[in-house]
C-alpha cells in the first residue's frame, strides 16, 4: 500500500516504514520541514514507489513485511540511483555495513530524534546538489592510477586487479576524496564535510562504517586508521 502526504515543494521523499504510527509521524515531520512525502509500508510495494515516484531521497527501515529493506534497497539503487537513508532497530556492525553495501548512503539506529532525521536528510539532499557539481568539475580529472587500483573520477569507475569494483556514489565519493591526497591523513570531521557536507561531528560513526564497507571490497590495508584522528589512503604496491 502506497499513501501519501503532499505539501508543495520540489524534493519528494518515500518513507518505507511498515509501523503506521512512525511512519506518519516521519512524513508528518517532513513535510512540516517543506517537502512532499509518501508512504509504502513494505519493501515490494517500495520499490513500485520509487519506479512511479523517482522520489528525491529514501527512508527506508530495514525489517519490513516480506522483502526487506536490504532486498529493497539493491532494488531501487539498481534502477536509479537514490540516496537511501536507512533506518535499523539494532545497531549491529554486520547489519550496518550489510545496509550500506546494499546502497543506502546513511543510516539511523533507532529510537531517534526527529530533529537528528531531518538533520540527515537534509545533509543528503545537499549532497545530492553539491554531487552534480563535482560531477562536472570531474569531468576532466586525470584518472587516479595506483597500479592494481584505478579511480576513474570521470566515469566514476574503480577497477581493482583488472575488475570493476561496484561503489555506491558515497563509497566512490570517499575514497576519491582520500586517494586525491595519499598517504595524507584526513580527519573524521574532514571527511564528514567534504563528502556528506556536513558541518558538526554528529556522524563520525558513519565515516566509521562506510570506510569498513570500502575495506571490506577493495582490503583491508587500503585505508590506514590513524586511531583518534581519521583516515588516509594507502596506495596498493607497485
Amino acid at each position: 500500500m502506497v499513501a501519501h502526504v503532499q505539501m508543495p515543494n520540489s524534493y519528494t521523499i518515500l518513507v518505507v516504514e511498515d509501523e503506521p504510527t512512525l511512519a506518519t509521524a516521519i512524513a508528518q515531520r517532513l513535510t512540516a520541514d517543506g517537502w512532499k512525502a509518501r508512504i509504502a509500508s513494505d519493501g515490494i510495494s517500495a520499490v513500485k514507489a520509487a519506479a512511479q515516484l523517482r522520489p528525491d531521497l529514501i527512508v527506508m527501515d530495514v525489517m519490513l513485511p516480506g522483502m526487506d529493506g536490504v532486498e529493497a534497497t539493491k532494488h531501487i539503487v539498481a534502477q536509479r540511483p537514490v540516496p537511501v537513508l536507512m533506518l535499523t532497530a539494532r545497531d549491529d556492525e554486520s547489519d550496518v555495513i550489510i545496509g550500506l553495501g546494499a546502497g543506502a548512503d546513511d543510516y539511523m539506529t533507532k529510537p531517534f530524534s526527529m530533529r537528528e532525521l531531518v538533520a540527515r536528510v537534509k545533509a543528503l539532499l545537499r549532497r545530492v546538489e553539491r554531487a552534480k557539481v563535482i560531477a562536472s568539475k570531474s569531468e576532466h580529472e586525470k584518472i587516479l592510477d595506483f597500479g592494481s587500483l584505478v579511480i576513474d573520477p570521470a566515469t566514476r569507475r574503480v577497477t581493482l586487479d583488472g575488475e570493476t569494483v561496484h561503489l555506491t556514489p558515497t563509497e566512490f565519493d570517499l575514497l576519491t576524496t582520500l586517494a586525491r591526497k595519499p598517504k595524507s591523513v584526513l580527519t573524521r570531521e574532514q571527511l564528514l564535510e567534504e563528502v556528506w557536507d556536513w558541518v558538526d561531528a554528529s556522524g563520525t560513526r558513519t565515516v566509521d562504517s562506510h570506510v569498513k564497507a570500502l575495506r571490506h571490497k577493495l582490503g583491508a590495508a587500503t585505508i590506514r586508521t590513524v586511531h583518534g584522528v581519521g583516515y588516509a589512503f594507502e596506495p596498493p604496491e607497485q
